[in-house]
């Protein structure tokens, strides 16, 4: 399975979540791994995040839909296409993210995101922070 390891679960993450976006974008959407790793509201490894799922009970089958990330649990092939661009973008940008060459947080610390053509209820909840590509950034703040 290609989800083993955190290179290549920030690259699925990206791959799914902005493969059709600017540099920036698919940065930001790796940022938002990482900002949910540094949380403790969050698991504490890429992996564990980008598969956060609600789960069949007594299992770790995630529910159709109810998982942190669409893609992961939206009932389609998760398999890159391994010879495209998007795939190869993907794995340079998950390294960049996870070995620090990107210093600057374009997020400005956001641990949510959502397409622009969707009003998910949790936004009403959270700190809007910016605007990048096709998606609406989002921190949770502390109390």
């Amino acid at each position: 399975m290609i989800l083993e390891t955190a290179l290549m679960c920030m690259a699925a993450n990206i791959y799914h979540e902005s493969k059709f976006q600017s540099m920036l974008g698919q940065l930001a959407v790796g940022q938002v791994v990482m900002n949910r790793v540094a949380d403790s509201r969050f698991p504490d490894t890429v992996c564990e995040v980008v598969k956060q799922a609600v789960t069949h009970k007594g299992t770790d089958k995630p529910i159709i839909n109810r998982c942190s990330f669409s893609w992961y649990c939206n009932g389609l092939d998760d398999t890159p296409d391994l010879d495209s661009n998007e795939w190869y973008n993907a794995k340079r940008y998950a390294r960049m993210v996870l070995y620090g060459t990107i210093t600057l947080d374009f997020t400005e610390g956001a641990t949510h995101y959502h397409a622009t053509y969707v009003r998910p209820s949790w936004a009403k909840t959270k700190t809007k922070t910016t605007r990048i590509d096709r998606h609406i950034f989002y921190r949770w703040e502390r109390k």
